[in-house]
């Protein structure tokens, strides 16, 4: 394979795209994030290029409209992506993250392109199930409170301005959640593995059981450590991102 790297010819990509990697898994942010939740992870996890998903209305996308729902999401996402499917990929979809991934996945079935040959779910319900979502529950006051904690617990003493930024982000991704329903499970055509993180306050090991009605090969995991260490790429989780090559 020839080596180096393609243009970055879309937003929703933040890195150009290696050529020299015989396999890519997609990322999908979660929550009042963008692609920045993967800036600590390598560029590529073995032979595997890592590729971060910048959603619209965000960071660098901050000016853009909103993706509303979910549906919409994947609908806008598959353009951009189906150039890429060239080989094969993965998704990762951490929490809020999992829901357009598997969406997506849905879009390229019934649109005939490529599917991945994973779909890894981090500490989320089954679509069925998503409601469940303490966050979704909060009022603005309280959600305010669990960013700035969220921030304080990181070492960083929280600007106010920059949590208005992220509320705004916030609000509006929660009111697609709050749009997201379905009712009947709908199955994909790949494996799906689901993570539990053991330290997870918010999702247990019961709450990730619907995916079971989702794929015909469902694997659970669990991984040490709590909600946010995807984010630091520990080593358990790259084994596990690298094992379906």
């Amino acid at each position: 394979m020839t080596s180096g790297y393609a243009a970055a010819t879309s937003p929703w990509f933040v890195r150009p795209q290696s050529t020299d990697h015989s396999a890519r898994v997609f990322c999908f942010p979660y929550s009042g994030t963008g692609a920045s939740a993967f800036s600590a992870w390598p560029a590529a996890l073995d032979d595997i290029e890592v590729c971060p998903l910048q959603f619209p209305g965000r960071e660098n996308r901050l000016g853009e409209p909103h993706y509303d729902t979910y549906e919409n999401l994947a609908a806008d996402l598959v353009e951009p992506l189906a150039p890429l499917l060239d080989r094969p990929f993965a998704f990762f979809g951490h929490c809020a993250g999992a829901l357009p991934a598997y969406e997506t996945v849905l879009r390229l079935a019934e649109l005939g392109l490529p599917g991945p040959d994973r779909l890894f779910v981090s500490g989320q319900p089954a679509p069925h199930d998503a409601a469940r979502d303490r966050m979704l529950t909060l009022t603005e006051p309280e959600l305010r409170a669990e960013v700035e904690a969220f921030v304080r617990g990181r070492g960083i003493e929280p600007r106010p301005d920059l949590i208005d930024m992220g509320m705004a982000v916030l609000l509006r991704d929660h009111a697609a959640a709050r749009r997201y329903r379905r009712a009947e499970p709908v199955a994909v055509g790949c494996p799906i593995v689901v993570l539990h993180w053991r330290d997870d306050p918010d999702v247990s090991l019961d709450h990730l059981q619907g995916w079971h009605r989702y794929a015909e090969s469902v694997d659970i995991r669990v991984v040490e450590g709590g909600h946010h260490d995807f984010a630091k790429a520990p080593d358990e989780l790259r084994r596990l991102l690298t094992s379906w090559r």
